[in-house]
């Protein structure tokens, strides 16, 4: 029995637990102030039959995307970079403290008045707000990457290209999928932020149209809705991208 036990996944448990968390205390409020885990299933069901919610989920998972793969980009650009060459980390380094140490959302109103409400603004926020946090973690793995390999690949005879893909890019992998996952968990909270500030789909303005009409319902479908994103993301992403990283290193 203890045996079972200890190979038993209790990551599986967590949301259960937290579900009966849920009925608990919601069980000693009026439903309209915090409604029950059923409740709340039911208001999903109206926002699925009248089309709803697939037009805010897609607008939120477009605008995401759109940003964290922009942010990606230029992320792996600049934490290389500085990975490599100390005369622009030292140059890069005040710029990332500078852009980390303010909020992403504070951004929201300025590329709002550039870009106008819609889908630019709101990617341009996600970028800022994801962009930094990968450049450094990247950087990091770069420069955790021992002398030794490095010196003993050049000596072997190894060219650029073959020390990027045998050298930099195996030993920085894990650092990879940190700033991939670093990076997704700000952008979408940056999302949902700037879509409580200025937007008119999504699932931010669901949750701020939702407390604006005292709708506690449709607050928590998409506090739900954020929450599960995220975890499958982390659940079917980023921990599959590091175990296949993890073996193809160890090859």
């Amino acid at each position: 029995m203890m045996r079972h036990l200890e190979k038993f996944n209790w990551g599986w448990a967590s949301l259960p637990f937290l579900l009966l968390c849920w009925v608990l205390v919601a069980s000693r409020f009026p439903s309209y102030i915090l409604p029950q885990p059923w409740e709340v299933m039911a208001e999903a069901q109206r926002w699925i039959a009248d089309g709803s919610l697939l037009k805010h989920l897609k607008a939120s998972l477009l605008e995401e995307a759109g940003g964290f793969a922009l942010a990606t980009l230029v992320a792996l650009l600049l934490g290389t970079a500085a990975g490599l060459f100390r005369r622009f980390r030292d140059f890069i380094s005040p710029l990332n403290s500078l852009f980390m140490a303010i909020p992403p959302v504070a951004w929201a109103p300025l590329t709002m008045i550039i870009f106008g409400l819609g889908y630019w603004s709101i990617v341009m926020v996600i970028f800022i707000a994801a962009v930094f946090p990968m450049a450094i973690t990247m950087q990091e793995g770069i420069q955790s990457i021992r002398n030794g390999e490095v010196r003993a690949a050049r000596t072997l005879g190894a060219t650029p290209l073959q020390m990027i893909v045998h050298v930099y890019m195996p030993a920085s992998l894990p650092f990879f999928t940190a700033a991939l996952r670093i990076g997704f968990s700000q952008a979408w909270r940056a999302l949902v932020a700037a879509e409580m500030i200025g937007a008119s789909k999504g699932i931010g303005w669901m949750v701020s149209m939702g407390g604006q009409v005292g709708n506690t319902n449709q607050v928590l479908l998409g506090i739900v809705i954020i929450g599960l994103i995220a975890w499958l993301m982390e659940s079917l992403v980023f921990k599959r991208l590091e175990k296949h990283y993890q073996t193809w290193r160890a090859h």
